[in-house]
């Protein structure tokens, strides 16, 4: 069994130990030492990096794991045999900002019960930013504006109190008088982490020595997921890196529209507006211009047996206007209208009938080679232009 330093000693960044055993599996060569500082992948916190040095060689570890038998580090680069002396380095960058996350996570959980009742749900954090699922009481699967704020304010204030973080494994008698945010997951060997008394909960993971040093804890965004409200959130050094780059960004986008940062979402919604307007300005000629096209299309329309067949692509349009241009050509009863819009974003290609055409509109649009279907007189769908010339070869079969 491996003696785990990280649970005492979280801010120990080297050690000495001995190789027990050596596993090769499928994803590479795996040690077991006696005693270990690297912490291993659980509760949604990632395991540590490092080295390990040996007389005569080093690797790299790149992945850490626990299991009855103890802790297990998957090396890269050599292994020691059985039995020698070893020394472990941990990437402390890594471990640091891995405490950061994960004891921002407590006050942020804390916050969140405290605050709205909600209970948590797991942890996952990741290389950019970590989250957690909340279960809300109301059933409500995203926070407010107005309750991120509180939240933040509320965390932050906790870390301004620089409070000590407390790690131990309490006695059955005293674990059950504590009052923890929710129960722990084991029964035996319950390790409780508290920061000062405003968070209290059972964890096996590694933390600060003092609220304080998780530094900043922002909420980046709340989503609905899996019927729970996914709060991502970001500590740390992260923090302030995220910080940096939504100023830098904001202050850009400000001088790109002549306004201050805090003018942004207002000029935004003028910019946008102003687009919308002018899109719908642009779709209002282009539609006149196609519908004043439909006399020469006639002119130039196929003789078929089934009728009159017009074939045209129209740059520019859009699917309404596609509806628009195809219902005036076949208020000719004997014109079949095979039309497509390049341009617009997924191809649409439109077929429609007059009521003397015989021939299934869905069935030759499917024929054709295009995705969708309809009607026997109109169907709609996306494909390239080549499927209306395949749907006019179609119809001089007939």
């Amino acid at each position: 069994m491996t003696e785990r330093l990280y649970y005492d000693q979280t801010y120990l960044r080297a050690f000495d130990a001995a190789a027990l055993q050596i596993e090769t599996r499928g994803d590479g060569v795996w040690l077991l030492l006696d005693r270990s500082a690297f912490y291993p992948t659980s509760g949604g916190q990632p395991f540590d990096t490092g080295v390990i040095r040996w007389q005569g060689g080093e690797a790299r570890v790149c992945d850490v794991e626990a299991d009855a038998r103890g802790v297990w580090h998957r090396l890269e680069g050599g292994c020691p045999e059985a039995g020698v002396p070893v020394h472990g380095e941990i990437d402390w960058a890594r471990r640091f900002d891995h405490m950061q996350q994960h004891g921002g996570e407590h006050m942020l959980a804390g916050a969140i019960w405290r605050l709205y009742r909600g209970h948590t749900i797991g942890l996952h954090l990741g290389a950019e930013v970590s989250s957690i699922d909340v279960e809300r009481p109301d059933g409500s699967t995203r926070f407010t504006d107005e309750e991120i704020a509180r939240l933040e304010e509320t965390v932050n204030g906790w870390i301004q109190q620089d409070a000590p973080c407390r790690c131990w494994f309490p006695s059955p008698e005293e674990l059950k008088a504590l009052p923890l945010r929710k129960p722990p997951a084991v029964a035996e060997h319950v390790r409780v982490v508290a920061f000062g008394d405003f968070e209290m909960c059972a964890c096996g993971g590694t933390h600060p020595s003092t609220s304080g040093q998780v530094g900043l804890v922002k909420i980046v965004e709340t989503l609905p997921a899996h019927g729970k409200a996914r709060v991502v959130f970001v500590c740390g050094m992260r923090a302030v890196r995220y910080a940096q780059r939504m100023c830098l960004a904001a202050r850009d986008a400000a001088a790109l529209l002549s306004c201050g940062a805090e003018e942004l979402a207002q000029a935004a919604a003028r910019v946008k507006e102003q687009l919308a307007q002018e899109h719908a300005a642009k779709n209002a000629f282009r539609r006149e211009s196609a519908l004043k096209d439909v006399p020469a299309m006639l002119q130039s329309a196929q003789t078929l047996p089934c009728g009159r067949v017009v074939l045209a692509e129209l740059r520019g349009a859009n699917r309404d206007t596609l509806r628009d241009v195809a219902a005036k050509l076949i208020e000719q009863p004997d014109v079949c209208a095979l039309l497509c819009a390049p341009d617009e974003p997924g191809s649409p290609v439109l077929f429609a009938r007059g009521t003397q055409v015989a021939a299934d509109m869905g069935r030759l649009l499917r024929a054709s080679g295009a995705k969708g279907g309809g009607r026997p007189d109109f169907a709609q769908g996306a494909g390239e232009p080549a499927c209306l010339i395949r749907a006019r070869d179609a119809l001089s079969q007939r």
